[in-house]
């Protein structure tokens, strides 16, 4: 049963509404890039981190860990010298890739201009803070 959006937010209270545990899930900069970045496939640590320039080791791993502790990530260990670790999305984690589509569909029209652009976005067609239709 299909909820219309009106219907599936009235009266939607913080620990019941789906678009706020949503957000707790997937609170923080870094969060849909590390899944972004795990849609392609198996990563190891080393690989995720040079391929989200900016991000300390910490917080990759504050990340992660969130990740699987909400079963959106699995972690594999191998007992190898080097020990190495792999990070993969589970069946729950690849659910998320429509709602990427949809966020990369909205950013490349907002940041060319062809739709609006929320205050304080820069860009072309962006409108300064306060100053929207």
């Amino acid at each position: 049963m299909d909820l219309s959006w009106d219907d599936a937010m009235t009266d939607c209270a913080e620990e019941t509404c789906p678009v706020a545990r949503a957000v707790r899930v997937l609170d923080g900069k870094w969060t849909m890039l590390v899944i972004r970045d795990l849609m392609a496939g198996t990563r190891r640590f080393s690989e995720l981190r040079a391929s989200l320039t900016g991000i300390s080791p910490k917080t990759l791993t504050d990340r992660l860990r969130s990740l699987e502790e909400n079963g959106l990530v699995e972690r594999a260990s191998y007992a190898e010298i080097p020990p190495r670790v792999e990070y993969r999305l589970t069946p729950a984690g690849r659910t998320l890739e429509p709602v990427l589509a949809a966020l990369a569909d909205w950013g490349r029209t907002v940041t060319a201009g062809t739709g609006p652009a929320p205050r304080g976005l820069t860009g072309p067609g962006a409108q300064p803070p306060g100053r929207g239709p």
